[in-house]
């Protein structure tokens, strides 16, 4: 799966926590909200690892705000205090999830770069309450927002922005504008593309995620010649019948909306019975790992891969994404990780915005709420495509990636670190998710 657009990014970037300090260095610090001492401001992340089916799925968030905790802490802290970082492991359960929101509402300011699939009761996440008794919510800074619940929350601001339009949320059927990536791209590049559409089926909410993007592209013209839902535990003889399909109706196209371990059997499954017609092997976030690579081989060579952030192979040509991988280690970084990081520099803006306006004693979850939803064209000083989270708009930026020789390289656009941002990436549909 970031901080403001250029002007705001260099008011608020890291240098403005140090002139926030300075000009509020002769108060004296005081508790102001939960989570909020004299020396220390202490967030959450809440992440799905310790899991029975993917093994660590969502550690790179994890990793990624714990890390940014001590970044910030070398780059002049937050609001004049330490931050602390709290894991609590969801566990890819409910209830685990709701104990961990519970937890961090009593103990933490906020929770920054929430990675969990199973966040579908948000009555103790709007309900939370602050030092002073109110019901402001718990600030809620996520990755990953699967159930819609949680992509409505009032509280929530996904570094992600869901595709459902919440203003349509008990309307039959919905709103969903989605970024449809490079569509346009493969068809301009590629002619006339049909094939397979491969759904998570372990889960509803995980499914229906996927159901507007893979729609949009049908509507956009690459034709379903198979439509099949497949859990994530699937051995690779559940995928023998899906290139059957592919092959007899001469598909030119494939994609998974499952990790990467799915993309790794259906691309074999493909190679074992000679299915060649295939012109774009297409995927997003979940494929841009060592994983793919490393478990794929020359199975996955040729793979489309494409991100809303700076490749991680372009580094030197964005400072943030730099902090990110030299703090985070480049054997811990993954596309997860990268959004989480992106997360936590919103969440730093947020602060910085409450710190600029009031003072470094400012701060209570409710300024932090308010100032989160003023920041628009957000990009983690370039680090992600342009996106309004502030207002929960979805990005139309991606870039496009292809494997060649066990390497992730750049297609589309050319330029390292920039993004295509075209409007007509994005399409606006009506469907009957939410029953």
């Amino acid at each position: 799966m970031v901080a403001l657009g250029a002007t705001l990014a260099m008011a608020l970037g890291v240098n403005a926590v140090a002139g926030a300090q300075a000009t509020g260095a002769k108060e004296s610090l005081e508790a102001s909200d939960v989570g909020i001492t004299s020396t220390e401001i202490r967030i959450a992340v809440i992440a799905d690892v310790d899991n029975p089916f993917q093994a660590g799925l969502f550690k790179g968030s994890a990793d990624s705000v714990q890390a940014w905790g001590k970044w910030i802490n070398a780059h002049g802290k937050l609001a004049g205090r330490k931050v602390v970082v709290d894991f609590i492991d969801s566990k890819l359960n409910a209830d685990e999830t709701r104990n961990a929101i519970i937890k961090a509402c009593s103990e933490d300011f906020a929770i920054v770069g929430t990675s969990a699939l199973f966040v579908n009761n948000t009555d103790d996440l709007v309900g939370c309450k602050d030092s002073v008794g109110a019901a402001t919510g718990l600030p809620d800074f996520p990755v990953v927002t699967t159930e819609p619940q949680h992509q409505c929350s009032p509280v929530s601001h996904p570094i992600n922005p869901p595709t459902l339009d919440c203003t349509t949320k008990d309307q039959h059927p919905q709103t969903y504008r989605t970024g449809t990536g490079p569509t346009r791209y493969y068809q301009k590049r590629f002619g006339d593309l049909h094939g397979a559409y491969l759904y998570p089926s372990d889960l509803r909410a995980a499914k229906n995620s996927q159901v507007p993007l893979f729609t949009a592209e049908q509507q956009q013209g690459i034709a379903a010649d198979v439509d099949a839902d497949v859990s994530a535990l699937a051995p690779q003889t559940i995928y023998t019948p899906i290139v059957q399909k592919m092959k007899d109706a001469g598909s030119t196209y494939g994609r998974s909306g499952l990790g990467s371990a799915s993309t790794v059997s259906l691309r074999r499954e493909a190679k074992l019975q000679g299915l060649t017609t295939v012109k774009v092997w297409d995927c997003s976030v979940q494929c841009y790992n060592n994983s793919l690579l490393e478990q794929g081989g020359a199975d996955v060579e040729g793979q489309f891969v494409y991100l809303g952030f700076v490749p991680f192979e372009e580094a030197g040509s964005n400072k943030m994404l730099a902090s990110y991988l030299k703090s985070v280690g480049k054997d811990k970084a993954d596309g997860f990780g990268a959004q989480a990081w992106a997360a936590a520099i919103y969440f730093r803006d947020a602060v910085n915005t409450v710190v600029k306006g009031g003072g470094n004693n400012a701060l209570t979850r409710q300024r932090v709420l308010d100032a989160a939803d003023g920041i628009n064209g957000f990009t983690a000083e370039g680090m992600i495509g342009k996106t309004d989270v502030g207002k929960r708009i979805p990005a139309q930026c991606y870039a496009l990636l292809q494997v060649k020789n066990a390497k992730f390289v750049r297609v589309t656009p050319a330029k390292k670190a920039s993004f295509n941002c075209d409007p007509k990436n994005s399409v606006t549909l009506k469907l009957d998710l939410i029953k």
